[in-house]
């Protein structure tokens, strides 16, 4: 029978020095007994499976808006796809895999409905009000807004599960951990989910690019990484059918996880980390892509960029959903006896601006649309 201390002890003969071990954990905000047959890391994982804003990541946004297509990624399905990579990465760099799945599971709960544009929109509407951020407001998430027991508010995660939360960085997000030892860099844990988020959303984001048909095989011509891709599946035709795109982007996770995994052994040898301290205490994320694959990645991320994300489609329904969440918080804000009951009664605890802007981002775009359309569409029942 393996109990939580056989499977500590696992964990002691398997992982790496510098791994985090759920044994040592600095523990819960509010003491409870640990499960007899599951980590710390383990429960933790299991709470954030069930938590309603979880659930929601189905209908948020990735990049294109839900009802585009059954296809394409959702929030959901990007942070699955992030933390298979991350147990790949955790894996095999012998760090500890329930804390990276972990870690990868919470990284998107705050994110609100429309992606990115959502949270651009909340941002400037709170920008009086204390801001709005999607890293801090999966902490909030995680720590107040889910109530689930009735001895404390939120998850009460572990103090590293709530660490790698905070320290969530990567080329959109910055991370704020002034609570949460600022001066130390992430778990290598941490550093996992931060890279396993970009791999993903690169990876996927091209393949959703090349089956809306908005990216071709024909502008993508001259992009390095693309041109090695293509050499390597053996792809010389301008057409490209399901299948060879299937191959084509396993070969592009596969390329990326391979470099990530070496670069970061070569430099864990180099430096002799031999705890999760020394790591923590270096001056930069010691996890990270070679030198040619940076440049690689940093140039199919700027064709991303410029070809996708700012495609007349994707920029139009960024346009709407600007327009839509501006339109609700304005509404709520003017005459606030439009919101329900429940979040109203939030509103002397947090204040009227912060319990809107909580209601808003936790909506989903098919709740913020339809929300829109029944407060504004007169034709449309309240």
């Amino acid at each position: 029978m393996y109990t939580r201390e056989k499977l500590e002890t696992i964990e002691d003969q398997t992982l790496a020095p510098y791994a985090a071990r759920s044994k040592f954990s600095k523990g819960r905000v509010y003491p409870e007994d640990e499960p007899e047959y599951r980590t710390r890391f383990q429960r933790d994982r299991d709470r954030i499976l069930h938590t309603t804003a979880f659930r929601r990541l189905e209908y948020k946004t990735q990049v294109f808006i839900n009802f585009e297509g059954d296809y394409y990624r959702t929030r959901l399905t990007h942070t699955l796809e992030v933390t298979q990579i991350g147990r790949t990465l955790a894996r095999a760099l012998g760090a500890n895999e329930d804390l990276t799945e972990t870690v990868c599971l919470a990284h998107d709960l705050g994110h609100p409905a429309f992606g990115h544009s959502g949270e651009t929109t909340l941002a400037r509407l709170m920008k009086d009000f204390g801001g709005f951020d999607h890293n801090k407001q999966t902490l909030r998430i995680v720590t107040l807004l889910e109530r689930r027991y009735d001895s404390w508010p939120g998850l009460n995660l572990t103090w590293e599960v709530r660490e790698g939360i905070v320290k969530h960085e990567s080329e959109y997000d910055i991370a704020d951990a002034s609570d949460y030892n600022p001066a130390l860099r992430g778990t290598l844990e941490a550093q996992i989910a931060n890279y396993s988020d970009e791999l993903a959303y690169t990876a996927h984001d091209l393949d959703d690019g090349l089956r809306s048909g908005m990216v071709t095989p024909e502008m993508l011509e001259g992009v390095s990484l693309w041109e090695i891709l293509c050499e390597a599946v053996g792809c010389r035709s301008t057409r490209l059918d399901d299948l060879t795109r299937h191959r084509i982007i396993r070969k592009l996770i596969g390329m990326e996880v391979s470099d990530l995994v070496d670069y970061t052994d070569q430099q864990l040898r180099e430096k002799s980390i031999r705890s999760m301290e020394e790591l923590q205490r270096l001056p930069y994320n010691l996890m990270s892509f070679s030198e040619d694959m940076h440049r690689r990645n940093r140039e199919l991320k700027d064709f991303l960029y410029n070809n996708l994300y700012r495609h007349h489609r994707v920029v139009r329904m960024a346009v709407k959903a600007e327009r839509i969440i501006t339109d609700l918080f304005q509404a709520y804000r003017s005459e606030p006896s439009i919101l329900p009951p429940h979040i109203r009664g939030f509103v002397q605890e947090r204040g009227l601006e912060r319990a809107i802007c909580d209601y808003i981002a936790g909506m989903t775009d098919r709740f913020a649309t339809e929300e829109h359309q029944k407060l504004f569409d007169p034709k449309t029942l309240p």
